[in-house]
């Protein structure tokens, strides 16, 4: 076995392990919140270890796998962000221990 195969292996497995970390996280968090951190945060370095480890496996795939984990690396913060508000302008969403509120006096709210 080559060191690039090795390499391969290990990353590949290591982000179905992140993966499988995130997928847990959302399953055992508490709130919305602690779910999308779980869910977002884990999703991106997973996804970008085994696409990665992917490409390691077939280098002719390589560019395309790079542009599928910049367009994670893109949208995952932008939909958490969306997520995020539309939660915290849901009254049934909020925490029990919101100390200080920052955004009680933004307009719109995406509504």
């Amino acid at each position: 076995m080559s060191f690039i195969s090795i390499l391969a292996h290990g990353l590949t497995g290591l982000g179905a392990l992140v993966l499988f970390a995130s997928g847990l996280g959302v399953f055992r968090m508490p709130d919305v919140f602690n779910k999308m951190h779980a869910g977002t945060k884990a999703t991106t370095l997973g996804s970008v270890l085994f696409l990665v480890g992917l490409g390691l496996f077939e280098p002719s795939w390589m560019p395309k796998l790079l542009l599928i984990v910049l367009f994670i690396v893109l949208t995952n913060p932008v939909s958490s962000h969306a997520l995020a508000r539309a939660a915290h302008n849901e009254p049934s969403e909020k925490p029990d221990n919101l100390i200080i509120d920052d955004l009680a006096d933004s307009k719109g709210g995406g509504q």
